[in-house]
């Protein structure tokens, strides 16, 4: 498939991408509702949302105005009155306000839709009616994570649940960091229960809204943490505190496969929501790179970056939204995509922001409302991530199953839906608990290799799509070398740390990324605006080729001048930085 020739100066009203779905109300709403982010009068504004982040408390008007648009609602399943449906509608609803603030979006609550999505993974009806509860009248719930291996503060330590003769459990230990411990209506604790690690170790259980019967639940105080200045991070302490057996959410030792099946929500959610924030910063990048020049364009030394930031967004975006819409269309297959998305995703976007500092220059330790975002956002960006943690927890995931992908599944699968890579498209309701901890296939593989392929089989004259199928067929060949050297790894017994089991997943994890660009790519193409034209895909995957080590051809230079003029027309004319290039307020 080709795409239709794209004019460099074409407008932004022609280049946005088109309304397969319309932009859901939510989001419209809550853009208008928080306003001009510049707009010195705009209590929900950079100048208040640094303000509150200096005194690291959250911006208390900007949070009364979300519980007055009942965004707690946006995490509770429809069936149980909320408003969510699909998690790419979510992650549109939440953008205006990562957008502004990470923490913010945080420490308000999506957070509780991490905690809450055990129990309408495996939850009784009466455990998710009394959680859907606190949601819908403005609570929290909040998630307590037992410790893992490469633990920071906010996984390190964890609670115990010693059973009793009565059918009971009784917790202790204590958690140093949690989201917002001391104003939470109900925590999901995962506790250990098993003496020996294994898969049946850990337990889920729900401590609130109602007071234990026996016991003493300890809030100690908040903790300081170096991002997220203004979220409410606290320890909990627990002491012979008695729950009984209903409190537990599905069945005991489920917990492993509990966190496995619904931290899958997150591993999309969070890249998909954390773009936002980087949207923010390249557009602050744009306007250091172009004020005070006559003809609005920026030097050439600062093409290269902020066309290259923006090319790296989209394609964070595409494999981000490619996995919000697997946990809906191919629930079963999403496993290995989904930790895949949140293994690449905060590493390329740390990237970019060390990128646009370059661009920013001194104006990047401005704490100013114009500048002081970035700095702000370099702070969160690790948190929102959970550091070398997240990294770890994601590719205990992927390392496993590789020797598996590589004998049963790369240049042998089927393709995935052809809706999997179209942002906006309708989808089938999400249902939590048809998430799985395993998969048989990884759903992007043979995506790369149907387009390298469909990319081959038809010439053309223009150097783009010259250049895109040339390195389409550099992924392919990388997922050759893969296949074999994976091949050779041992089970999926003992390789979860394995040095070059570690790099291979690296290397993996960046091949599904440029598959994804290129699936919606594809799915565009031919349709006369900025996303069906490959510039955008052949400077992202070029830049993904280069993360590789390959050799990566020299580029048209029209690819960069197309992505150059379409960031510059959207900052301009104020639209997202992302696959929608929705309208923004200010």
């Amino acid at each position: 498939m080709t795409a239709a020739p794209y004019p460099v100066a074409e407008t932004a009203r022609q280049h946005r991408p088109p309304a397969e779905g319309r932009e859901p109300e939510e989001a419209a709403r809550l853009e208008a509702a928080l306003g001009d982010p510049f707009d010195p009068a705009n209590p929900h504004g950079q100048r208040e949302l640094l303000r509150a982040d200096e005194a690291r408390e959250p911006p208390e008007a900007t949070e009364a105005l979300l519980a007055e648009a009942g965004l707690s609602a946006e995490f509770v399943p429809r069936y149980l009155a909320g408003r969510l449906t699909d998690l790419e509608r979510l992650t549109r609803v939440l953008r205006p306000v990562f957008r502004r603030d990470l923490a913010l979006g945080y420490g308000f609550g999506v957070t509780s839709l991490f905690a809450a999505s055990s129990v309408w993974t495996a939850g009784d009806a009466t455990q998710q009616r009394t959680v859907a509860r606190v949601l819908l009248d403005g609570g929290r719930v909040s998630i307590v994570h037992r410790q893992v291996a490469h633990a920071n503060a906010i996984l390190r330590n964890e609670l115990t649940a010693a059973p009793t003769a009565r059918g009971r459990f009784v917790l202790n230990g204590r958690k140093d960091a949690v989201i917002n411990a001391d104003r939470t209506d109900v925590f999901v604790a995962y506790c250990r229960t098993g003496v020996d690690d294994g898969p049946g170790s850990h337990s889920v259980l729900l401590l609130g809204p109602e007071p234990p019967a026996s016991g003493q639940v300890r809030r100690t105080g908040r903790v300081e943490t170096p991002g997220m200045r203004g979220a409410h991070f606290g320890g909990i302490e627990l002491t012979d505190v008695v729950l009984p057996g209903s409190a537990v959410v599905g069945s005991v030792g489920d917990g492993i496969s509990l966190a496995l099946r619904s931290f899958q929500i997150s591993h999309c959610l969070v890249p998909g929501t954390v773009v936002a924030g980087v949207d923010s910063v390249l557009r602050q990048a744009v306007r250091a790179a172009t004020e005070k020049r006559a003809d609005g364009q920026p030097a050439r030394r600062w093409h290269k970056a902020l066309a290259g930031v923006f090319a790296d967004l989209l394609a964070c975006d595409a494999m981000a939204v490619t996995g919000l819409r697997a946990l809906s269309l191919v629930p079963q297959d999403a496993y290995v995509l989904a930790a895949a998305v949140k293994y690449t995703m905060p590493d390329m976007l740390r990237e970019n922001l060390e990128e646009l500092a370059t661009v920013l220059g001194a104006r990047g330790y401005d704490r100013g409302p114009l500048y002081g975002g970035f700095q702000k956002l370099a702070r969160d960006l690790p948190v929102a991530g959970l550091g070398h943690s997240g990294t770890a927890v994601c590719q205990a995931v992927i390392v496993p199953q590789l020797s598996r992908l590589a004998r049963t599944t790369w240049f042998t699968a089927a393709e995935p839906p052809a809706d999997l890579f179209r942002p906006g498209a309708p989808l089938p309701g999400f249902d939590h608990r048809a998430l799985a901890h395993s998969g048989t296939g990884d759903l992007l593989s043979a995506t790369l290799v149907a387009v390298a392929e469909r990319l081959g089989a038809h010439a053309s004259a223009d150097p783009l799509h010259t250049a895109l199928t040339r390195l389409a067929q550099i992924f392919v060949e990388e997922l050759k070398v893969l296949r074999a050297r994976c091949v050779a790894l041992p089970g999926s017994a003992g390789t979860a740390f394995d040095p070059q089991a570690c790099v291979l997943a690296d290397r993996y994890a960046l091949v599904l990324a440029a598959a994804a660009c290129l699936g919606v790519w594809e799915a565009q193409a031919g349709g006369g605006h900025f996303l069906a034209y490959p510039a955008w895909a052949v400077v992202a995957l070029s830049r993904l080729g280069r993360r590789l080590g390959a050799q990566v051809p020299d580029l048209p230079a029209q690819a960069e001048a197309a992505v150059l003029a379409e960031v510059l027309e959207r900052c301009r004319t104020g639209h997202s930085l992302d696959l929608y290039a929705t309208r923004l307020a200010g």
